[in-house]
C-alpha cells in the first residue's frame, strides 16, 4: 500500500506515492539506488533524525517530523554531498522531489499526515 503525505494546515498533498524506509537496511540504501524523484514520489525514513546526500545524483527537499508529525526543520533544494545534522525531538525523516515544499508553501510548524492509500480495489475500512 503506498503512503501519502499531506500538510494538514494547508490541505496540499506533498507526496501521493511514498515509500518507506524503516529497515535498518532500507534506511542505509534510502534514495541512492535511484536518479531522482518523480512529481508526487517521496521517501519516509522512519526512525531518523537526520539523512545525508552523500552519492547521490539528484537534490531533494527534507522536513523532519516530530513523533506528532510537526515539521521541526526543513531543507529545501538539498544538493548532493551534504549532511542534515540530527534534530532533537526528530522521529522521522520525509525526503521529496526538490521544489516540493516551496509550491505546497510547507513551512516549519505544519504539521504532516502519513496515511495508507487505498489502491484500485482496495478499501480502508
Amino acid at each position: 500500500m503506498a503512503l501519502v503525505a499531506r500538510n494538514l494546515d494547508t490541505g496540499t498533498v506533498l507526496a501521493d506515492r511514498v515509500d518507506v524506509a524503516d529497515t535498518r537496511a532500507t534506511r542505509a540504501v534510502g534514495l541512492l539506488s535511484r536518479a531522482g524523484l518523480e512529481p508526487g514520489e517521496g521517501l519516509w525514513i522512519v526512525p531518523s533524525r537526520g539523512v545525508h546526500t552523500c552519492w547521490m545524483r539528484f537534490p531533494i527537499d527534507v522536513i523532519a517530523l516530530d513523533d506528532r508529525g510537526v515539521i521541526i526543520d526543513r531543507v529545501v533544494d538539498m544538493k548532493p554531498w551534504r549532511i542534515r545534522l540530527p534534530r532533537r525531538g526528530t522521529a522521522g525523516v520525509l525526503e521529496l522531489r526538490a521544489g516540493a515544499l516551496d509550491a505546497s508553501g510547507t513551512q516549519v510548524g505544519h504539521r504532516i499526515e502519513l496515511a495508507a492509500q487505498a489502491q484500485a480495489g482496495e478499501s480502508l475500512t
